[in-house]
């Protein structure tokens, strides 16, 4: 499992790298990045006004329920001018983000 977190780390961190820019290269203002055994935290900033946060937590370490959970938060700058953020949580629920310009749809049991 904590191979597990740096795999998924990775990924995530690929995946925000290689968005493309879309008049200008961006320049990355803050990296930040903090990988242990049993989680990780990242921080990205760019010149374009992209943010990305996130923290993941290995939870019930060494069990049948080993899982983790990761919450965070991303914003950028849309074509409209107005900057939108997501926070999010993703854990044995899913994934589950929030924003003001996303739909608050209420889950049904």
């Amino acid at each position: 499992m904590k191979c597990t977190v740096a795999i998924v780390f990775a990924a995530l961190f690929a995946v925000v790298l290689a968005a493309p820019a879309p008049d200008a290269e961006a320049q990355i203002l803050r990296l930040e990045s903090d990988v242990q055994p049993e989680g990780y935290n990242f921080a990205l900033e760019t010149s374009d006004g992209k943010k990305h946060e996130e923290q993941g937590q290995l939870k019930n370490v060494g069990t049948e329920q080993e899982a983790i959970v990761v919450r965070g938060s991303y914003s950028f700058v849309a074509d409209d001018g107005q900057t939108y953020t997501v926070n999010y949580i993703a854990d044995e629920n899913g994934f589950q983000p929030e924003g003001a310009h996303l739909p608050n749809v209420p889950i049904g049991n």
